[in-house]
């Protein structure tokens, strides 16, 4: 009878650790890429969360005040204003702030941004001619444009601008920080008159709606002398050229189109300097902007 040969193991090894009933011979782990990318994800949600802090709570409270008032329940929930993280007021204990020069350095570089922009339409015509030996040969065309006109603010005119002498700028506070009360301040600034278009660069033409609408020859068009000698001197670049070089001197003479222009520049430029620069920057100094007044240097 034949003996079985068993390999000697020492004694205390475990068994093989081979693939066992009901178990799979794949061991699973966590992987670092992922509880490193998990990771990431959730800290960038508490930053955002924790930032935007305002706002989820403004968001929440209003949807679960709706979802209660759907089903029927009343419930009062504290009053929760909606805000931006750049509209906190921080704590402060300013008393009087220095904003001119350096509020408007925010402005990041442009100093004449086009803030107002007035829309206008007109017709022009195109003419061409040249005599083929004793017949007249010319060739005309009417076209209607859609123009774009921008008008620019200097928001930086320099420090001279914002001596206190010049009286173009001044800060009144009206009431000072206390303990979760911010203090109050008004403000009141005097600039530049925006500035017409300078350029023609200042004045585009919109492609689309604009479109030729009539044309006009000679009795020899389109025959063949008229037709191959003069159509062609119709490119869209001297057309598009000629018509905003009409546009450029309507956006600057014109009364029905500089007015509106320049009403919608001082209304934009006003909307801008007290949301983006004013606002902020006295917010963050412990401060909420009460009233704000934009005025225009030699304006009628």
């Amino acid at each position: 009878m034949t003996q079985l040969a068993r390999e000697s193991r020492p004694s205390g090894q475990p068994e093989s650790d081979g693939p066992r009933p009901g178990r799979t011979g794949t061991v699973h782990r966590w992987r670092p890429r992922r509880i490193v990318r998990r990771a990431t994800v959730a800290a960038v949600v508490v930053v955002a969360a924790l930032v935007f802090r305002k706002a989820v709570v403004f968001l929440a409270v209003t949807a679960l005040s709706a979802a209660l008032h759907l089903v029927g329940i009343n419930v009062h929930f504290p009053s929760v204003k909606f805000a931006w993280p750049w509209q906190t007021i921080s704590t402060g204990t300013t008393t009087n702030i220095d904003l001119g020069p350096w509020v408007l350095q925010k402005i990041e570089g442009i100093s004449r941004p086009a803030l107002g922009q007035a829309s206008f339409d007109f017709y022009f015509t195109h003419t061409v001619s040249k005599s083929i030996g004793p017949w007249p040969c010319w060739y005309s065309s009417t076209f209607y444009a859609v123009a774009y006109a921008s008008a620019t603010v200097d928001l930086n005119p320099g420090p001279s601008w914002w001596a206190p002498a010049a009286g173009h700028y001044r800060l009144q506070v009206l009431s000072a920080p206390a303990t979760g009360k911010p203090g109050q301040v008004a403000v009141t600034m005097v600039l530049p008159s925006p500035q017409l278009p300078q350029s023609v660069h200042d004045v585009t033409i919109d492609d689309i709606p604009s479109k030729p609408i009539s044309t006009q020859h000679s009795w020899t068009y389109p025959g063949l002398g008229c037709g191959v000698v003069l159509k062609p001197q119709f490119p869209e670049s001297v057309l598009y050229a000629q018509a905003q070089q009409i546009a450029f001197s309507k956006a600057v003479h014109s009364p029905q189109i500089t007015k509106p222009l320049i009403a919608t520049t001082e209304s934009q430029a006003a909307l801008t300097i007290r949301d983006n620069f004013i606002q902020p920057t006295v917010n963050a100094f412990g401060y909420t902007l009460t009233r704000f007044t934009l005025s225009w240097a030699g304006s009628t």
